[in-house]
């Protein structure tokens, strides 16, 4: 590495130390598991018992996002009787933030002892199949965004130079969730995310041609989140909700105010299907 480089990576080191210090000072005994809550499922953390909730202001690496539905806390608490950790809210590369800062509240996640981490994230449908209100397991995506976090200096205590994306989203943990949705009664649908930059919602022709491309809903999230946690060695699983059609399959104009209100419905039925989905590791 140059010496610039070299420099950087030092920079990320001490950031990274310095949030888990933070975190560790108020929780000692942190969980193997985490979630990371999109647009409008922040409700899902207040569910928790005996929960511990540190602002991302109190944690090195950890930026609060300037999204309204994102709350911006680290919660600690028991759900179905497994110790999780939650990020009420994400921030994401449309905001302006550069990919060490989406990265770090991961990697700090991997080092506070996280294994797995279930995403989620409010998206747009590309066909009439993936209607509001459904929710989507991920089994693959496409990153469209010209944007990846993992662009820079190396460190190899981290991860790989070349992570290995064969699956991006675990097998065991989507047939996990697959049967935590049967027993809680909440139908399912399986599908591809293609992530685009953003903040602007997508021309008619684009969603034309993600569903051509074999996507099957349109995201500003969560495949930065992925490919960090994947370069880490997390086993990773995402479930999405589908709050709109994308532009030109349905007549109505897209807002924000419409993607919270329908992840706030939809919210219901995904936290049951998680409060089983944590009975099951």
């Amino acid at each position: 590495m140059t010496q610039q480089q070299t420099s950087q990576a030092s920079q990320m080191s001490d950031l990274l130390a310095q949030g888990v210090r933070a975190v560790s000072e108020r929780i000692a005994d942190f969980p193997d598991t985490a979630i990371v809550l999109g647009s409008g499922l922040g409700r899902f953390a207040a569910a928790l018992e005996e929960a511990t909730v540190i602002p991302y202001g109190e944690i090195p690496g950890f930026s609060r996002s300037t999204v309204v539905g994102h709350s911006g806390n680290l919660v600690v608490g028991t759900l179905s009787g497994k110790r999780i950790a939650v990020m009420q809210g994400r921030i994401h590369a449309y905001e302006g933030h550069p990919g060490s800062a989406i990265a770090a509240p991961i990697r700090i996640l991997r080092k506070l002892g996280v294994k797995q981490l279930i995403l989620t994230n409010a998206c747009g449908g590309l066909n009439k199949e993936m209607s509001p209100g459904s929710l989507v397991i991920l089994e693959d995506h496409i990153n469209f965004s010209q944007f990846n976090p993992l662009i820079g200096p190396n460190d190899e205590s981290i991860g790989p130079r070349f992570p290995e994306m064969s699956e991006p989203y675990d097998a065991e943990l989507r047939a996990k969730l697959e049967e935590a949705a049967a027993e809680a009664g909440v139908e399912v649908k399986k599908g591809v995310y293609v992530f685009v930059l953003g903040p602007n919602f997508e021309t008619a022709a684009e969603i034309r041609m993600y569903a051509k491309f074999g996507a099957d809903v349109v995201g500003m999230s969560t495949v930065p989140e992925c490919l960090v946690a994947r370069h880490c060695g997390m086993k990773v699983a995402c479930v999405s909700i589908v709050t709109n059609y994308g532009t030109g399959i349905a007549s109505e104009l897209l807002t924000h105010t419409e993607t919270l209100a329908t992840a706030e419905k939809a919210g219901i039925n995904l936290e049951g299907m998680l409060r089983q989905f944590l009975r099951k590791i």
